[in-house]
């Protein structure tokens, strides 16, 4: 089971990933100043990500009608 550092740790770490690949995108676009928006975006993304669109019907969501 994990700990509680290692769940900071993650955090931590999916924060590093998402500063660095914004900052690298931003970069690679010519971006002549740091848009800290979405840096914010970015970090808010990975530590609260979307589901997957695709991700179908649960049991309870199926009836009769939609069940195919």
């Amino acid at each position: 089971m994990g700990t509680a550092s290692d769940s900071t740790e993650l955090r931590h770490q999916a924060i590093v990933t998402a500063l660095t690949s914004e900052l690298e995108r931003q970069a690679g676009s010519g971006a002549s100043r740091i848009d800290v928006h979405a840096l914010a975006k970015a970090v808010e993304s990975a530590l609260d990500p979307a589901p997957p669109a695709d991700e179908g019907r649960r049991p309870s969501e199926l009836n009769a009608t939609n069940d195919d």
